[in-house]
């Protein structure tokens, strides 16, 4: 595993202890307003998380293409599919 993937892993790590911090405060009946507040915190990490992954995925897959060590899909795909599945993607995260 690369030192991107193993970093991705850890913030996921992070991200999974903050939902069930969430799950505790549902089953507590702690106050709306706290529980919005860390639902954000949660959502904002995802976004970081979305947003490496993203990046990662330009640099490897995509503007490395053709290169000697590409990812399996990447490389069965052409380079117009990448970038209309970057396209895609793309719109997804941003909605």
């Amino acid at each position: 595993m690369t030192e991107e993937r193993r970093a991705v892993d850890r913030r996921l790590a992070r991200i999974e202890g903050q939902v069930r911090g969430l799950r505790r405060l549902v089953a507590d009946q702690a106050y709306c307003g706290d529980l919005l507040t860390q639902l954000a915190a949660v959502r904002s990490a995802l976004d970081q998380v979305a947003a490496t992954v993203t990046v990662n995925h330009i640099k490897h897959c995509v503007v490395g293409h053709g290169s000697d060590s590409p990812h399996p899909t990447a490389q069965a795909m052409s380079r117009d599919d990448l970038l209309d599945e970057l396209d895609d993607l793309l719109k997804r995260l941003v909605r």
